[in-house]
């Protein structure tokens, strides 16, 4: 491997074409210039400067070697500096379910990353049950679950009103069996739905499945089928509550963190905050439990 102070040496010697002025830009002594320069030809077996030309240059063999030495230099430089940045240095990890990942939560984030620049957070969405499993398991710095009820360790929660909801255009009634509108299994809302309308008696199936908030809402908008849903998460969607039944009990809003101090209890807050201030007037934002 060719020394950086070597190469650096022969460079300033090349742009000179003198070794007391490459001296002189290095803050250096023209005899060190000079040993420099006589340890890189003996590492590279070749002669690259000639001495006896008036002003003195590299030979044909330095010159091959000038432009790998300014990229080598360039790339030392780069590495340095980006060493020395401390961005990025230090991980967050969040897990969050999809609909929660709002713009004024997205600023939330953006706001803590511009005051913290040695922190990266690693964000992960999901289904609140794998949510909460792996937070559990130390996947996680901080998680955000949604559950019948808040777990004693919860920082702060917070209801999240359920309701049934269907097309604006839709007319009439809906027919037997029941088209349902989804999420995969292991979904929350899939559970609530399929347990509510077992116990009414009805007749139902899976019409769509989506693996996003918005893939679930674009097609309870289309009309194919009806869907259990936050009411904080339907505002600016063509859908209106179903009279197909009566609303079901409000989950909770949690959120989970491991330490409640220092940058990450910073960022506990500024989420809950968030999450106090959602869309949704049938929202109590106050917490429910508060740690």
């Amino acid at each position: 491997m060719l020394d950086p102070k070597l190469l650096r040496t022969f460079v300033a010697v090349a742009d000179a074409a003198s070794f007391t002025i490459a001296a002189d830009r290095l803050n250096s002594t023209q005899s060190t210039v000079s040993q420099h320069l006589g340890r890189l030809e003996a590492a590279t077996g070749r002669q690259l400067i000639d001495r006896a030309a008036r002003p003195i240059g590299p030979t044909p063999a330095g010159e091959r070697l000038l432009g790998y030495a300014r990229r080598l230099l360039t790339l030392q430089a780069e590495a340095e500096a980006l060493l020395a940045d401390p961005a990025g240095t230090a991980t967050i990890r969040i897990g969050v379910p999809d609909d929660i990942v709002t713009a004024p939560m997205s600023q939330r984030f953006a706001q803590f990353a511009e005051r913290h620049r040695a922190i990266r957070l690693d964000v992960t969405t999901g289904l609140s049950r794998d949510l909460s499993r792996r937070f559990r398991a130390g996947e996680f710095d901080i998680a955000i679950a949604k559950e019948p009820a808040a777990g004693n360790d919860a920082r702060a929660s917070f209801p999240e009103p359920l309701a049934w909801f269907e097309s604006c255009e839709l007319s009439g009634g809906w027919p037997d069996p029941i088209p349902l509108v989804t999420f995969p299994s292991g979904g929350l809302y899939r559970d609530l739905m399929i347990d509510r309308i077992e116990r009414e008696q009805r007749r139902w199936y899976i019409a769509f499945t989506g693996n996003s908030l918005g893939s679930v809402l674009s097609a309870v908008e289309a009309g194919l089928g009806v869907s259990v849903l936050p009411v904080s998460t339907v505002a600016a969607h063509a859908v209106r509550a179903s009279g197909i039944f009566t609303a079901d009990a409000p989950l909770v809003v949690s959120i989970y963190a491991w330490e409640c101090g220092g940058a990450t209890g910073e960022l506990v807050a500024a989420m809950s905050e968030a999450l106090s201030n959602r869309p949704g007037e049938q929202i109590n934002t106050k917490p429910l439990n508060k740690r």
